[in-house]
């Protein structure tokens, strides 16, 4: 692995941990105790009272990580990346995603946590990470060694599949900020209607029906990686995504059953950020199979 893909990783672990921190201050009602962008009631470091502490803490390693994808970014851009595969591309659409999450973050505290603006904050985030994810691993340059013609497909089934669960990651954001997480109390009709009423609990119905076009997408891309020869790192990205779907759909039913505790909550977020990395660098790989067999880019 090059130096440039280890700097990445890193990117990837610290921005998922920041994607995870924002989720727990959010739950925790705490998402509006700094009102003021870029400082916290009028001041750098704030009397940490009333759930502060998570909102400004927040802050604080956004600025840690803006240093760390700014740095991992002007390197991928350097000359001698210049012949790796997809690099530069997934180089720029980084950057291009990083200055709108520093738009949305302040357009986030000016709407006060709307729904809306949460919803493209967590969904910027998570396309910020997988963007970072697939630079990672064109950095690394590791081709399978051997062409397979059916890769092509592979990626876009696995592209399809990784869509699909980011409409479904981003509509449970909406949920979740919306405050429409028990609109619907019974599965798997809404309070035994056949039509649902009320816009919590269209919201909620709609987010079960996206899960279960997630699950089946889950299971076809599972299903097509291993029976048109993908490489084994595709298909193990791949069942990892699925076994990630069945866990999302355990924590999705306790969560209702024991009325959405903060653990739950927490963990439901982050299981659903971690499916669609999965599928997201399934898809890398599988991108990446594609191209003409041959010896390893070397990059240091």
């Amino acid at each position: 692995m090059t130096s440039l893909a280890r700097l990445a990783w890193c990117a990837v672990a610290v921005a998922f941990g920041e994607v995870l921190l924002g989720s727990w201050t959010r739950i925790n009602g705490a998402g509006m105790t700094c009102p003021d962008y870029p400082l916290c009631r009028g001041r750098i470091v704030p009397a940490f009272d009333g759930g502060v502490i998570w909102e400004w803490a927040h802050r604080f390693t956004a600025v840690a990580l803006s240093a760390l994808v700014v740095v991992t970014i002007a390197r991928a851009l350097n000359r001698r990346y210049a012949s790796t595969p997809y690099l530069r591309a997934a180089a720029i659409l980084a950057g291009a995603l990083f200055l709108f999450q520093i738009f949305l973050g302040a357009a986030t505290v000016k709407l006060s946590n709307t729904p809306i603006s949460v919803v493209w904050h967590w969904g910027t985030a998570m396309a910020l990470i997988a963007s970072l994810a697939a630079l990672a691993i064109f950095a690394a340059a590791e081709r399978s060694g051997r062409s397979n013609g059916n890769a092509r497909a592979v990626a876009v089934v696995l592209a399809f599949a990784a869509s699909v669960a980011f409409i479904t990651m981003c509509v449970g954001a909406y949920v979740s900020s919306s405050g429409a997480g028990l609109a619907c109390v019974t599965i798997p009709g809404c309070a035994g209607n056949v039509v649902v009423f009320g816009n919590g609990q269209f919201v909620q119905m709609l987010h079960r029906f996206a899960a279960a076009s997630s699950l089946l997408a889950a299971v076809g891309a599972f299903a097509f990686a291993w029976t048109q020869g993908a490489s084994a790192r595709v298909r193990a990205w791949t069942t990892v995504a699925l076994a990630l779907v069945f866990v999302q759909i355990v924590l999705g039913l306790l969560n209702v059953a024991l009325r959405l505790p903060l653990d739950l909550r927490e963990a439901h977020a982050a299981n659903a950020a971690l499916i669609f990395l999965a599928f997201a660098c399934a898809t890398t790989l599988a991108v990446l199979d594609a191209l003409p067999a041959r010896e390893p880019v070397q990059a240091q």
